[in-house]
């Protein structure tokens, strides 16, 4: 605790620090409206030349440093749900991961700066992921396969967080950065606040980044159970004699979700030397986050214990987890000319991962540590007018897990991928990109052995792009994935999830093969829409289902009154797509600049032999519009989500949502405090205190989303 308390007061020195460097800054001169920037930014993630994402075949998105502000949350997953084709797996406001196009977990690489987090967030959902986005300068999203720069384990697609720790380039101004603070009411009063500033001196450029959020247990807009659930139960309890009890004493949990508290601590700092043609730098980051577990029940572990005061103590135990992490990072490249070869790049990230379960204060219980080292080089090329890269990409993880409620034992991840990619476009606006990955990868568990995996990917696409606007694009990929360390030596009682699961060591690759078309237009008129389609056809997907295993030679599909689920795998079909459509206006009317934006994504998930997959979102529809007066600015944007009325067995359905969020700012760079940016702002959201319950979490029926948040706060930048 000594530790935390330190990297907090650092962090709020740094945020103390910086405020009186961006008051003493003026107004930055009138930009362009910036228009062709939101609506058309360039993806740096991926491999190959820098393309925009209108130029892409496949869905990208970018989020700026002033989204991610605006949507910023305590869990990647959750500040990233209203982006088009993502969900959140939401454990409370501690722990989610992005689910993209229906795909979660290893499915999706989350990355920080183009190399993976190394951490146990894919493990479980009530993990955190090692990034969060309170720092980052931006977060790239890539929908669907993203083999060629990342292998089959990225065939649901890539989210990768940019820190910019590591400057490429000499920024404008000697001194340059933000800092913002936040408080919210739906926590007890929540704060939240960063800094990140860089100071150049010469060719080098330093650094530096802090954060620390506080958030108490937040409210609900009612019982923390589900009606539906509430339902089953009462129809189970009316059949035994004894139970009603029980159950009541557990539907009185309502208005405020126990145990959904949160506190994260992070300081980062990187130095780079930047040339004419070259840069090399170096980053370290260390974070820490202690949140509890809300719905997480230890209570069948001391069915043995005497009754009484004892076990009433140990069914009242509020469990949490304490994690921390440390990162290095080194990136360096260089412009060559050597025939073919333009430029070289390379990154190596080094991270020790560490969290560990108490049952109570004092009570530490079951430790996961994960330990890796991973790194990347690429050679760009260009040479009968087409553009790409080469590269290798190495990884060596750890995964260990030790204590009473460790389901997964000490697994050791090798691989190595080499991939190549190619891409032209003619002068007439026709274009042709494709390429291929091959990755061996080699799991060695210390109990159950070793497998080893061959994988090959790769994609062909082709596109037409107008200068009226108009792009069509269409291209099929191919991935094939190797299972995790879950999927194929879990076995243990997985408290997290209320399961008992079993993994299957003899379990073979996933293949996975995607037809997406693409269309979209851009118009001088502001207006602008697109659609993306996709189909995949898995062969030998993995899922978790209802099933049975062994204890004491005897079959059962219940251990510790937990239910059996088993890794199984069978031919599955995704179908769905994202449609989007974007409006602005300048001084349009009311005097304002007036921004629309609409997007509904959607996506089924079927087995070939019948019945849906588990954890598939509904179809969502999100919808915002924003006026800017130049010194003040509003906006209100609403979420309709769809019953979920296909679950996969062992599921409730999921009823659908509608939710409301309002902001308002006030910019104190058009009155001369620091740089455009500066503002004080006021959201609601949720204003309609809805019951919001996500079918892509695992605990949708007893962990729903936070009610209604009013968050003021300011930010600064320099």
């Amino acid at each position: 605790m000594k530790l935390q308390t330190l990297r907090r007061t650092l962090a709020a020195t740094l945020l103390v620090g910086t405020c009186p460097l961006a008051l003493a800054q003026q107004s930055s001169p009138d930009t362009p409206d910036g228009r062709d920037e939101r609506l058309s930014t360039v993806i740096v993630t991926g491999v190959g030349p820098q393309r925009s994402t209108d130029e892409m075949i496949g869905n990208a998105t970018a989020v700026s440093r002033d989204d991610i502000v605006q949507n910023l949350q305590a869990s990647l997953g959750n500040s990233l749900d209203s982006q088009p084709g993502v969900s959140t797996t939401h454990f409370g406001q501690a722990a989610s991961r992005p689910v993209l196009r229906g795909l979660g977990a290893e499915r999706v690489l989350v990355l920080t700066n183009g190399i993976g987090v190394i951490d146990a967030s894919a493990a479980s959902p009530d993990h955190q992921v090692a990034a969060d986005g309170i720092d980052a300068e931006k977060i790239e999203i890539l929908r669907g396969p993203a083999a060629l720069a990342y292998g089959g384990q990225a065939i649901g697609g890539v989210v990768n967080v940019i820190d910019g720790l590591i400057a490429e380039d000499l920024p404008d101004e000697p001194v340059s950065g933000e800092a913002y603070g936040a408080l919210n009411s739906v926590n007890d009063g929540g704060t939240e606040g960063g800094a990140k500033a860089k100071f150049v001196a010469g060719p080098f450029v330093l650094s530096l980044s802090g954060s620390t959020r506080d958030f108490d247990d937040y409210d609900i807009p009612g019982f923390a159970e589900s009606s539906r659930l509430h339902a089953l139960e009462e129809a189970e309890h009316e059949e035994e004699e004894g139970e009603e009890e029980d159950h009541e004493e557990h539907e009185d949990v309502r208005d405020t979700l126990e145990n959904s508290f949160v506190e994260t601590d992070s300081l980062a700092a990187g130095l780079s030397w930047i040339g004419d043609s070259a840069f090399v730098g170096i980053a370290i980051r260390q974070q820490t986050a202690l949140y509890g577990l809300p719905g997480h029940s230890h209570a069948h572990e001391h069915e043995d214990e005497e009754e009484g005061e004892e076990e009433e103590e140990h069914e009242e135990e509020s469990p949490f987890i304490d994690l921390e992490q440390t990162r290095y990072d080194i990136r360096a490249g260089a412009d060559i000319d050597a025939g073919p070869f333009t430029r070289i790049a390379g990154n190596v990230s080094i991270a020790d991962y560490e969290h560990v379960e108490f049952e109570a204060p004092g009570e530490p219980g079951t430790v996961y540590e994960s330990d890796g080292t991973e790194g990347r080089v690429e050679l760009g090329t260009d040479f009968a007018g087409f553009e790409g890269a080469v590269g290798i990409q190495m990884l060596d993880k750890t995964l260990d897990a030790f204590g009473d409620e460790a389901f997964i034992t000490k697994t050791d991840t090798r691989s190595t991928g080499l991939f190549a990619y190619q891409t032209r476009e003619w002068d007439n606006g026709f274009g042709v990109e494709g390429g291929l990955r091959y990755d061996t990868t080699e799991l060695e568990n210390i109990l159950a052995g070793s497998r080893e995996f061959d994988l090959y990917s790769g994609s062909f696409g082709l596109h037409q792009h107008w200068d009226s606007g108009l792009f069509i694009g269409g291209q099929v990929s191919l991935t094939e994935r190797a299972p995790n360390e879950s999927e194929l030596f879990a076995d243990g009682a997985h408290l997290a999830t209320a399961q008992y699961e079993v993994g299957d060591d003899t379990l073979d690759k996933e293949r996975g093969v995607t037809f997406e078309g693409t269309v979209r237009w851009r118009g001088d008129n502001g207006f602008g829409f697109g659609a993306n389609l996709f189909h995949t056809e898995f062969d030998g997907f993995i899922y978790l289902a209802p099933g049975t295993t062994i204890v004491d030679g005897i079959v059962v599909d219940e251990v510790d009154e937990l239910p059996v689920y088993n890794f199984v795998q069978q031919d599955a079909s995704f179908t769905g797509g994202e449609i989007y459509a974007d409006y602005v206006m300048m001084d349009g009317a009311l005097g304002a600049d007036w921004r629309a934006e609409a997007n509904v994504d959607f996506v089924s998930a079927e087995l070939d032999g019948g019945g849906n997959l588990p954890l598939i979102p509904p179809m969502t529809f999100n919808a915002s519009l924003d006026a800017d007066w130049g010194l003040w600015s509003a906006g209100a944007g609403i979420t309709v989500a769809a019953e979920q009325d296909e679950p996969g067995a062992g599921e409730l359905p999921t009823d659908g949502y509608t939710t409301l969020d309002l902001r308002t700012a006030f910019s104190l760079a058009e009155v001369g405090v620091g740089q455009e940016g500066t503002e004080l702002f006021l959201e609601a959201r949720n204003v309609t205190d809805e019951d919001v319950r996500y079918a892509t979490s695992v605990l949708k029926d007893t962990v729903p989303a936070p009610g209604r948040n009013i968050r003021g706060g300011i930010r600064l930048v320099f």
